[in-house]
């Protein structure tokens, strides 16, 4: 079995999404939370911190994440454990850093997420579950917030 991890990186109601570009073997052409495998030895957590690096440029706060769910794909030798989470907090602007594997990225609302071409079906579903948009903090204030406060 496949252990792959995946990060929702939400502001303002939208999460980032890559477009998987057409020359991949696996699920191309299609909308997808940006991740990868979890390599022997890496938590899920340190997975996503490297991923989320690596094909996005922003280094995540790892305390800000959370995990969302677990989606499930193929079977046998094929089959893929896909570990979601939320990420609340990150430093940097995502930019596309993997232009091998995704050909596009975009801040989508999570309300227009329906009427995408997504890897995974339940996926608005899931980040449906999350807090409504204007009761999560704004990245800034969330990281206003988690800094210590003086005496």
């Amino acid at each position: 079995m496949h252990v792959v991890v995946c990060g929702a990186l939400v502001e303002n109601g939208a999460v980032l999404l890559v477009h998987r570009s057409p020359t991949r073997r696996a699920y191309p052409d299609l909308w997808d939370l940006p991740g990868g495998h979890v390599e022997a030895g890496e938590s899920e957590l340190q997975a996503l911190a490297r991923e989320m690096h690596e094909e996005l440029g922003v280094h995540i706060v790892t305390e800000s994440s959370s995990r969302l769910g677990d989606l499930h794909a193929g079977s046998g030798e094929d089959a893929v454990h896909v570990g979601v989470w939320q990420i609340r907090d990150w430093v940097g602007s995502p930019t596309n850093r993997a232009p091998e594997e995704h050909d596009d990225i975009a801040w989508v609302r999570i309300s227009e997420l329906g009427g995408l071409p997504l890897v995974f079906g339940a996926l608005p579903a899931l980040l449906r579950s999350l807090p409504e948009p204007d009761r999560l903090p704004r990245r800034d204030e969330a990281r206003t917030t988690a800094s210590p406060s003086s005496p």
